[in-house]
């Protein structure tokens, strides 16, 4: 509600850009499912201007966005998978229920999983009006 003309979906629209994405990138969308947040996922397809790829493409992206829950597996699995897919210096956005809604995954899992997978997360933001985004980056290599 407000005095803009903003669609119904305005925050999940801005929530888009928040994810420093950009025009011609490859966004590979893992943990599709009902309640994923439909807003965010054509402000994203928007933005990079073509639609997601399912799980089953078989070349490298540029970012990935795993839609996350509770019980849906082992996350550092789906982690360590997301990696084989993404290009050098590409992005993957964990995105996972706000706490106090079913499914949520606490902070110290998240955390967990990502150092197992070799990951570390850089930021967490909200994202949607039940999602949140944490940004996970490969760790740096010493020299």
């Amino acid at each position: 509600m407000g005095s803009t003309a903003e669609p119904a979906g305005g925050q999940s629209g801005a929530g888009a850009a928040r994810l420093n994405l950009s025009s011609g990138q490859v966004v590979q969308e893992f943990g599709y499912d009902d309640d994923v947040d439909q807003d965010l996922r054509l402000g994203i397809e928007e933005i990079t201007g073509s639609e997601m790829v399912d799980e089953d493409y078989d070349d490298v992206t540029d970012v990935v966005v795993i839609w996350w829950r509770e019980d849906d597996g082992d996350l550092t699995d789906a982690l360590v998978d997301a990696r084989t897919v993404l290009e050098e210096g590409g992005s993957i956005w964990l995105l996972t229920l706000k706490p106090g809604r079913a499914g949520t995954v606490g902070h110290s899992d998240i955390e967990e999983a990502a150092t197992t997978a070799g990951l570390h997360a850089t930021s967490t933001l909200t994202i949607a009006a039940d999602w949140s985004a944490t940004r996970l980056g490969t760790r740096g290599r010493g020299r």
